[in-house]
């Protein structure tokens, strides 16, 4: 055994095949419909069939995702209640202190204000990229009340951002967990990765996972985080000058699936 799960799905109507590896993460997904199996990498692309072999019906194709197609780009013409393009950076924290404000006086800041610091701080970044063909969607939202802090597409590829108050302090990166200054660690590198990987999951193509520490006075990690990229807010625009992945048609074609709430509402 090569270590890998079937899974099947329905998404969209369509049944799929999911190849899991065995923390759950999706690596490749075979479309019965199409005859098609998608690989994210092509690394493990062996093992993948072997475990999809008893499934193919057949002759299919075996290769990278495809990219939407012209049809799917009818999505721009989107409701203005379903469209994520104009959320702005924290525009979650931004409706839930407008709902609650909480008290006047407080002992110790409000940890939302600083959460709507950091995602202002990294989206400004992020956005300041757009001139080098970049989009960025803040505030995604994932079923059951999670989000993607911001989601980030451009020629690199597409990454899901996640930002941490980090202003003055020491934090030290030991996969999973992170600890900010003399704080207990918390194993934030797992949801990190599992938002993007949820993102992965919605739009059928590679979501990188990146984590942005706002204005942090020494990061120190023990070890490369797996597949997690640890940023300072001031490094951001350095996804601008990664190798480029996609073309510009295929960035737009990604920027309208992603932008169109209904592409997440049934993300896992």
């Amino acid at each position: 055994m090569n270590g890998l799960r079937v899974v099947p799905t329905r998404r969209h109507g369509q049944e799929r095949l999911y190849v899991c590896l065995r923390d759950g993460r999706n690596i490749a997904w075979y479309d019965r419909e199409a005859g098609r199996v998608n690989l994210l990498s092509d690394d493990r692309r062996a093992d993948v069939l072997e475990a999809l072999g008893p499934f193919l019906t057949g002759s299919v194709t075996v290769g990278p995702p495809p990219v939407p197609t012209p049809a799917e780009l009818a999505r721009l013409a989107l409701h203005p209640d379903d469209d994520l393009a104009p959320n702005r950076p924290g525009e979650a924290l931004l409706v839930a202190l407008d709902r609650d404000p909480g008290p006047a006086h407080r002992l110790r800041p409000d940890p939302r204000r600083r959460a709507l610091e950091a995602e202002r701080t990294v989206g400004d970044a992020l956005d300041r990229l757009d001139g080098s063909g970049w989009h960025t969607l803040h505030s995604v939202p994932l079923p059951g009340g999670d989000r993607v802090h911001h989601l980030a597409i451009g020629p690199a590829g597409l990454f899901a951002v996640h930002a941490v108050y980090a202003r003055r302090q020491r934090v030290l990166v030991a996969d999973p967990t992170v600890t900010l200054g003399r704080r207990d660690p918390c194993p934030l590198l797992r949801r990190v990765r599992a938002d993007a990987d949820r993102a992965t999951h919605a739009l059928t193509a590679e979501v990188r996972p990146v984590l942005a520490l706002v204005g942090p006075a020494d990061v120190r990690l023990v070890a490369a985080p797996r597949e997690v990229r640890v940023l300072r807010d001031t490094e951001l625009a350095g996804l601008a000058r990664l190798g480029g992945v996609l073309k510009p048609a295929d960035v737009e074609a990604l920027h309208a699936l992603a932008r169109d709430r209904g592409t997440w509402a049934s993300g896992g």
